[in-house]
């Protein structure tokens, strides 16, 4: 079963095989990736921060 996120992404992996279903799916993890690292990035900074203030 090969599905997208959205509606483009399914009626292009419905329509091609299974080599561009994996290169969408890299696709949608690659963007995912980054929302996460740069939360994480400021979460660091933001406890370094903390703890400079705390002493």
């Amino acid at each position: 079963m090969i599905t997208g996120q959205c509606a483009m992404c399914k009626a292009v992996v419905e329509s091609g095989d299974a080599e561009i279903a994996e290169s969408v799916n890299s696709g949608i993890i690659y963007l995912m990736a980054f929302p996460y690292i740069l939360v994480g990035v400021g979460v660091y900074f933001l406890y370094r921060n903390w703890k400079k203030l705390k002493l």
